[in-house]
């Protein structure tokens, strides 16, 4: 039976909607926890449409989410839209009452496609920039890629300057709040890579609903970007997520043997300016799609 019909208001999303958000997630089989939904609130808005099920409650039936970065763009993600409420227009709603809240603050709108997502993002007006690819590993994969021997630390408090020099020329605005929020969260993974008393690269990770993902990471040389790979995923022996970007693919037959496995690719897209901001040519890894 499908879920009882009604013409639901547009609402912003709460603290009180967590639980229901990560249903959201999880009914999509996408990696989003408490945590993630928490951050993305926290640091900008969301908006959701309720509907009532066949068992007569009222359920958080879609969602989208908006990160401000700068001045200039914002992310856009969580399009999500519970199975039993699909097909009746509610993500095209919501991304459009987005994408109007956006543009009245005259920022752009930036965002990670699915292959599913694709086409309805063209149709509202996003284009093509570059994309990345997912790959997992899965917990108790044999760990055989070893570190190569350039040393890494644990991220300090003092590394934040440093870190926000390069990591906002590099994605476009900065986004220091994200970021010390995932160090955070996951400690262990938060490393740098220091040389001749520069910084030369940096990687964080975070929990997630059914996995860990490492990223971002960013670093302009391979031999960096491997050994902050390497402490990372040594740091943490469960189930990894990373977002590779296809410039970036070089590293690629190192994660294989590592033991991750290819899951999907994504398209960032532009919605209000012809290109993605920043220059990813430092970029290794993604944040994730719903974060940048």
């Amino acid at each position: 039976m499908a879920a009882t019909e009604r013409s639901p208001a547009i609402r912003l999303l709460t603290a009180a909607d967590l639980d229901a958000a990560v249903e959201l997630s999880a009914s999509a089989h996408w990696n989003q926890n408490r945590a993630d939904w928490r951050t993305m609130l926290q640091l900008g808005q969301g908006w959701g449409l309720d509907g009532v099920d066949d068992a007569g409650r009222e359920v958080l039936a879609a969602s989208v989410v908006v990160l401000p970065y700068g001045t200039a763009f914002a992310w856009t993600s969580m399009v999500l839209v519970l199975p039993a409420f699909q097909r009746r227009g509610y993500a095209r709603q919501l991304l459009r009452h987005a994408l109007a809240h956006l543009g009245a603050q005259g920022r752009a709108a930036i965002l990670d496609a699915t292959p599913a997502g694709h086409a309805v993002y063209v149709q509202e007006g996003f284009a093509d920039t570059w994309g990345f690819a997912r790959y997992r590993r899965e917990a108790g994969a044999a760990l055989t890629r070893r570190p190569n021997g350039l040393p890494t630390r644990p991220l300090t408090d003092r590394d934040w300057p440093a870190i926000e020099a390069l990591d906002t020329p590099a994605f476009g605005a900065s986004r220091l709040p994200l970021l010390q929020s995932l160090a955070q969260r996951w400690p262990q993974a938060a490393r740098v890579v220091e040389a001749g008393g520069r910084l030369r690269g940096y990687v964080l990770g975070r929990d997630g609903r059914e996995a860990g993902q490492i990223g971002p990471l960013l670093a302009k040389d391979d031999d960096v970007a491997i050994a902050l790979l390497a402490h990372a995923l040594h740091a943490e022996p469960g189930a990894l997520y990373v977002d590779l970007l296809d410039s970036r693919r070089s590293l690629l037959p190192w994660l294989e043997q590592a033991g991750f496995v290819f899951q999907r690719p994504f398209t960032r897209m532009v919605h209000g300016t012809r290109s993605a901001p920043g220059d990813p040519a430092a970029i290794v890894l993604a944040a994730g799609p719903e974060l940048g």
